[in-house]
């Protein structure tokens, strides 16, 4: 994985620095960071609010707050009068927080999954209507060459085009 970006930020400094030796009338350069504009828009700021508001996650959030308010409790405890418990006591408070913690990853990759659930569908929701806007916007721009912000090391900020995009798929899903 490493070595892939190290691959990628290569090629994009090699195309890059190509491109700057390039005569500046013949187009533009701009970054994009396509998940953000995708996350920050309308829609999937309503869908995430939707999400939370929503019985099954509430509950899950709920209990994963009071697994962690339960585990934090019992620490307290066994850190103020651990010393003054029998070895049963000691070994049933051990095996409690091992039950909490499991319980609490648990919680976490229900939460996570329900989480990448929802962002996938908006992912798959948006994207057709996110690549037909950022398309406008290479062709009104000029744009020559888009780079995603990912492989970006650093960009001047007048380069970066995420937020016409937000913009623009925000008009668009209205």
């Amino acid at each position: 994985m490493r070595i892939a970006k190290y691959l990628l930020m290569i090629l994009a400094v090699g195309l890059t620095s190509s491109v700057f030796a390039a005569d500046p009338a013949e187009g533009n350069i701009a970054v994009v960071n396509f998940g953000q504009a995708i996350f920050g828009t309308d829609v999937a700021k309503a869908r995430l609010e939707q999400k939370k508001g929503e019985s099954d996650f509430a509950s899950l959030q709920a209990k994963y707050e009071s697994t962690v308010s339960e585990m934090k409790a019992l620490k307290q405890e066994m850190d103020s009068q651990g010393m003054t418990w029998s070895q049963e006591q000691a070994a049933e408070a051990q095996k409690k927080m091992e039950y909490l913690r499991a319980d609490l990853e648990l919680i976490t990759r229900k939460i996570q999954a329900d989480q990448k659930d929802l962002q996938n569908s908006i992912v798959q929701e948006l994207r057709p209507k996110a690549a037909e806007a950022l398309q406008e916007i290479i062709d009104e721009e000029g744009i020559v060459l888009l780079i995603s912000a990912d492989a970006v090391v650093t960009a001047a900020p007048s380069l970066d085009v995420t937020a016409k995009l937000t913009d623009r798929l925000n008009k668009k899903t209205q």
